[in-house]
């Protein structure tokens, strides 16, 4: 086997595995938050410690990255998250899980640049666009990691017992994938200072554009996450078993999106992949929300999801494509912009919906979908650069 499709499989072992930690962690945070006595304000504590963890290490991370090698990075980063998974489960109180949520958040965000950064270098070895792919698959591992969160809890098993029993597995998944790696070479060494300050001032614009149609897509993830149930059940007048169908629509029709995104990307070019992307998250949430019934809302989000699918992976893989001499970095930034959508979008819903209403704060969602569209074409800015570097056409080209 060459080691282009090794390095393929790999990867993908370990976009599973991240998501799978994920999500079995998420399943069991209301057990955590009930062992511990912990009330709803002080879970947020340690969840926000989670989410700076992931920022400090998406941040750091990208420049070291581009030194040593993505592989370099991502194999260590991989082997800690399922370790550094298992400690949460053991913490006597709000410190102690914030600081393993912390050092757990660290190493997710981190693993985050690596992956994304080693998966944009298998693309460019196959020649043509398999980001979503990978995706698809950090897709799956968390609704893998979700269900089992779920069997263990209705089981009666501790904390303890699914984190260690997902955790160690997790870890040997990334010592067995660790040895099928594609290699990167340590692309920064013969950079000078000036080279690096001059192609960060010409490349920065570009990659926080990236970043802010990626944050506009997580914006819609995030509320499809918080609130898809909530407007449901309360503004639909639909069951709560029924709201929870939102959310699941969402998922698979993002999963799906992503397993055939990268065919449609081959074949008709990343910006058109994105504009109709757009088009369709804007008009299926639209269309729900105006219909004003609970089988509409589901559809809603449904399309929501499948028109979010392969946005941020198209921008990751073009972030990456702008200077593949610094993808780590290119990535730090647009993977770092994207996260704040996920992390303050649906707050900014909650609060507009205390003012006018959840069925108009969804609108937000549906407004930002438009500017994906009309971003589209941004995407084709990674071509000149990318080619410039490296005598080719990027995976992400038209």
């Amino acid at each position: 086997m060459d080691p282009a499709r090794r390095g393929r499989i790999a990867t993908s072992l370990v976009f599973l595995m991240f998501g799978a930690a994920l999500g079995v962690w998420t399943a069991r945070i209301p057990a955590v938050k009930e062992s511990l006595g912990l009330s709803d304000g002080r879970l947020s504590v340690a969840l926000l410690a989670f989410a700076a963890g992931c920022i400090t290490g998406m941040a750091l991370i990208g420049r070291l990255t581009d030194r040593f090698g993505s592989s370099r990075v991502l194999v260590p980063a991989a082997l800690l998250e399922g370790l550094l998974l298992i400690p949460p489960a053991f913490a006597g109180g709000l410190v102690t899980l914030s600081l393993a949520l912390f050092v757990f958040g660290a190493v997710h965000g981190t693993l985050n640049i690596a992956m994304n950064a080693n998966a944009a270098e298998v693309e460019r070895a196959h020649g043509r666009p398999i980001m979503a792919s990978f995706h698809a698959l950090y897709s799956i591992g968390g609704f893998l990691g979700a269900i089992a969160g779920s069997l263990f809890a209705h089981a009666g098993l501790s904390v303890a017992t699914t984190l260690i029993s997902v955790g160690l597995p997790a870890f040997v998944l990334a010592a067995g994938a660790s040895r099928w790696v594609l290699r990167s070479p340590a692309a920064e060494a013969n950079l000078t200072d000036s080279d690096e300050r001059g192609a960060a001032a010409a490349r920065r614009p570009l990659l926080v554009l990236f970043g802010i149609v990626v944050l506009c897509t997580l914006v819609g993830e995030g509320a499809a996450a918080d609130w898809s149930a909530v407007y449901l059940r309360d503004d639909l007048g639909a069951s709560e078993g029924f709201a929870a169908y939102g959310y699941a629509a969402f998922a698979i029709m993002m999963t799906a999106g992503r397993l055939v995104g990268d065919r449609i990307a081959g074949r008709f070019g990343s910006p058109a992949l994105i504009r109709a992307s757009g088009l369709v998250a804007a008009a299926g949430l639209g269309l729900g929300l105006l219909i004003d019934h609970p089988l509409a809302g589901v559809a809603g989000f449904g399309l929501l999801g499948l028109g979010l699918s392969c946005v941020a992976p198209q921008f990751f893989s073009a972030a990456a494509a702008v200077d593949p001499r610094r993808a780590g970095q290119a990535l730090s930034t647009v993977v770092s912009i994207g996260y704040l959508g996920f992390l303050l979008g649906p707050i900014a819903i909650g609060a507009a919906a205390t003012v006018v209403g959840l069925t108009t704060a969804l609108w937000i969602p549906v407004a930002l979908a438009v500017f994906v569209a009309l971003s589209a074409g941004s995407i084709r800015s990674a071509i000149r650069p990318s080619a410039a570097h490296s005598g080719e056409r990027p995976a992400t080209a038209s």
